[in-house]
């Protein structure tokens, strides 16, 4: 659709031509530059598109590259990150930290991711001794790379991946009945967003997890993590621009 403006679609310039002769060394050159253009147009020279379409050539947000497991059995290993501008990978630094954070308590235990993104949480957990993980993450494409580099790190029967959004999809998973260690790391903009939603999800993992189970929640510093259920029982961590939270759930009273 052409926009409108003022009551028209568009409009019509009418552009009279001249031809002006230009001696230069003695030949003889016709230009035609144009007249009444309804402005000074010396002012406004025309730009030569480039041969990329502009004066630099456009970056994507995010290129295609190698993430890695930071410790434990995979330690090094390497896998595939497609570059999806709508990802945000959890810098190396700030995984390591949430990881020493959890220290072996990730040992024998399920994982369930519900923003998946990468992967790298749930491969994170295997390599240091997690059984298995379950994977949500809305993007078809991402959730298919999310498969391939499992099967390349040689643990594709250990996680189960399910495309689909988080908010919904979390429903299909049988509740555990074994301490579990759970992610809740989704888009920043879900806190300002969907905050509404987000809250109730966690609200919900907390509920339903067993006894011994952790929860990490990463947000940035919008969210007031006072807000979480239980909010005097998280242990609180800023590694900026992330915030890391992370709860225990304790044995049932009585």
């Amino acid at each position: 659709m052409i926009p409108q403006w003022g009551g028209m679609i568009a409009s019509t310039v009418r552009v009279s031509i001249r031809f002006v002769k230009i001696n230069i060394a003695g030949i003889r050159i016709k230009a035609s530059p144009a007249r009444n253009c309804g402005r000074n147009c010396d002012e406004m020279p025309r730009k030569r598109p480039s041969k990329h379409g502009g004066g630099s050539p456009r970056q994507p947000p995010n290129s295609p590259t190698t993430l890695r497991v930071i410790g434990g059995e995979m330690g090094g290993r390497v896998f595939r990150y497609n570059g999806d501008a709508g990802l945000r990978p959890m810098k190396d630094r700030v995984r390591e930290a949430v990881f020493n954070l959890i220290g072996p308590a990730a040992s024998d235990k399920e994982v369930i991711d519900l923003f998946g993104g990468t992967g790298a949480m749930a491969f994170e957990a295997i390599s240091r001794g997690a059984i298995s993980a379950k994977i949500i993450e809305r993007n078809f494409p991402n959730a298919r790379t999310i498969e391939e580099n499992a099967q390349s790190l040689g643990i594709a029967d250990r996680v189960e991946v399910h495309a689909g959004d988080a908010f919904i999809a979390y429903k299909q998973l049988a509740t555990p009945n074994c301490p579990v260690l759970i992610f809740c790391c989704p888009p920043y903009d879900f806190y300002v967003e969907r905050a509404e939603e987000t809250l109730a999800l966690i609200s919900r993992m907390c509920e339903i997890a067993p006894s011994g189970s952790l929860i990490i929640v990463e947000s940035d510093g919008r969210f007031d993590p006072g807000l979480l259920p239980h909010a005097d029982s998280w242990d609180v961590r800023n590694y900026p621009p992330a915030v890391i939270a992370l709860y225990e759930k304790p044995a049932a009273a009585g």
